[in-house]
């Protein structure tokens, strides 16, 4: 079970086949793919696969581009990603004094290669995987220093000063990366829209410091210059399909030149570049979030795991995700035998099991009739009996024995317990509190006793979010005879 909360909110993501057919349309593989068909024995290649530069106008007219430089680029462009996905491969040139007495005219030719064919009949899995090659390689362009003037670079003995540049790849790849991280949890988060972010926002999420009241001319040149990067690199980004982007518009520069980026009102918020991900970006992003190792879940990665790892994977899920994830889990499972097995795994005196008891219910909800022989079985276990006891009631069954006051006092300390490792809304747990603590006069002089891991934990919360001072001291009170019952402290 898992007993970490996740790094990220899980992720609803499309069918792997509507998303390997998202990255068979996304431009810039599309591109790559008709090349890499257009290509023959003819085509030639420099040294590093790179189209010779007399092939590039036939390249941009295949691709229905005007054969000028701009239509060069984006030729040579798409023929790049073609070799960094293996949808063709090149020899390399032969080098030999009689095959090419000048080295640096020597030309390579280039074959089909087997990703080519995966394209139209492989499974999703394989263009998906494919597709993410060619993620990596937008991402490296990305990331890629800016050339003023190349010559400038250029050493006496011909090779490229690159310290000359002020570049560090990792800085970049790390700050692109943050930018894409920041992106993706405004895109899953809880009560997160489908709307644009504005490239402003994103930029100061990554320069502004949490604490900070209002920037400073420096913090605002800052955020500035990286919105400038940034609308670089989406330019780069959104032609593999990982994010739809409204870019910077071309006037505002003129008008604003080198000054900081003023702030922006709701007219004119799009004119500073907006962008969000692209179903397809969400499960890029994920995918090279899981490759990094951070924890970013998915709906559906529990549905055919056991109930244990079920209900210790959800523990900290919002509720809609949950229910999500149960749904898809029990249709996996199937009705029999899931109640039994939800229940065993409700049981356990760590810090989760509150939690996973309050799934176990929620679970068994969507069960339904079917659930109700193993519900009643649990009826006289003490952990499960009174969650068992509150299931039967909902469901109007009969013959449900009332439960002891042993029981009703260890489920509203079970109960809170749950909500407080949740970390659920305060003004939610506080009327929970209340509500439990009040049901019965003198609460407090009896829920000490309670026989719970949690139960000095829980006593102790209810002392600080109870609104009535008596009552708050009593807690507190309580809570004090609970540690010194246990031996755990006074």
């Amino acid at each position: 079970m898992s007993a970490e909360r996740p790094t990220l909110p899980p992720v609803r993501l499309h069918t792997e086949a509507e998303l390997a057919r998202d990255a068979l349309a996304a431009p810039l593989l599309a591109r790559a793919v008709r090349l890499a068909r257009w290509a023959g024995p003819d085509t030639r290649v420099g040294a590093g696969g790179e189209l010779v530069d007399a092939q590039l106008p036939s390249a941009a007219e295949h691709l229905g581009l005007v054969a000028d430089e701009d239509g060069a680029a984006e030729a040579s462009e798409a023929w790049r990603l073609a070799v960094d996905t293996g949808l063709v491969e090149f020899e390399d040139p032969e080098t030999d004094a009689e095959a090419a007495p000048d080295e640096d005219d020597a030309e390579g030719t280039v074959t089909a290669g087997e990703n080519l064919a995966l394209l139209t009949g492989g499974s999703p899995q394989d263009v998906l995987a494919i597709w993410l090659d060619g993620l990596e390689a937008a991402h490296a362009d990305a990331t890629a220093p800016v050339f003023d003037d190349f010559a400038d670079l250029v050493r006496e003995d011909g090779s490229v000063d690159f310290d000359a540049l002020d570049w560090d790849p990792e800085t970049e790849a790390e700050f692109l990366d943050g930018v894409l991280g920041n992106l993706y949890l405004l895109t899953v988060g809880e009560g997160a829209g489908d709307e644009p972010v504005p490239l402003p926002a994103l930029a100061a999420s990554m320069i502004v410091p949490d604490d900070m009241g209002e920037p400073t001319d420096d913090i605002l040149e800052q955020v500035s210059d990286a919105m400038m990067r940034l609308d670089d690199q989406f330019r780069v980004l959104e032609p593999i399909g990982i994010v739809e982007y409204h870019p910077v518009d071309e006037a505002l520069l003129a008008e604003e030149g080198e000054e900081a980026v003023p702030p922006a009102d709701d007219d004119d918020v799009t004119r500073y570049g907006m962008v969000k991900l692209t179903p397809l970006g969400l499960y890029g992003i994920r995918a090279r979030m899981l490759d990094a190792g951070v924890d970013a879940p998915a709906i559906g990665d529990l549905a055919d795991k056991g109930a244990d790892v079920l209900l210790g994977g959800i523990a900290y899920y919002p509720e809609a995700a949950a229910r999500s994830e149960i749904e898809l889990w029990l249709a996996r499972h199937g009705a029999d035998g899931a109640a039994g097995e939800l229940l065993d795994a409700a049981r356990g005196e760590d810090p989760q099991a509150p939690l996973r008891r309050l799934h176990c219910q929620q679970a068994l909800a969507l069960v339904g009739a079917e659930a109700e022989p193993a519900v009643r079985s649990v009826l006289g276990d003490p952990e499960l009996g009174g969650l068992a006891r509150v299931w039967l009631a909902e469901r109007g069954a009969a013959d449900v024995p009332a439960p002891s006051e042993a029981m009703i006092f260890w489920l509203a300390i079970d109960t809170i317990a749950a909500q407080l490792e949740a970390d659920g809304d305060l003004d939610e747990l506080q009327g929970l509190v209340e509500g439990l603590s009040g049901q019965h006069s003198g609460f407090f002089d009896e829920a000490w006793r309670v026989d719970h891991p949690a139960t000095a934990d829980v006593l102790e919360a209810m002392g600080r979010l109870h609104s009535d001072k008596k009552q708050a001291k009593a807690a507190r009170k309580a809570a004090f005879k609970a540690r010194s019952r246990s031996g755990s402290g006074a």
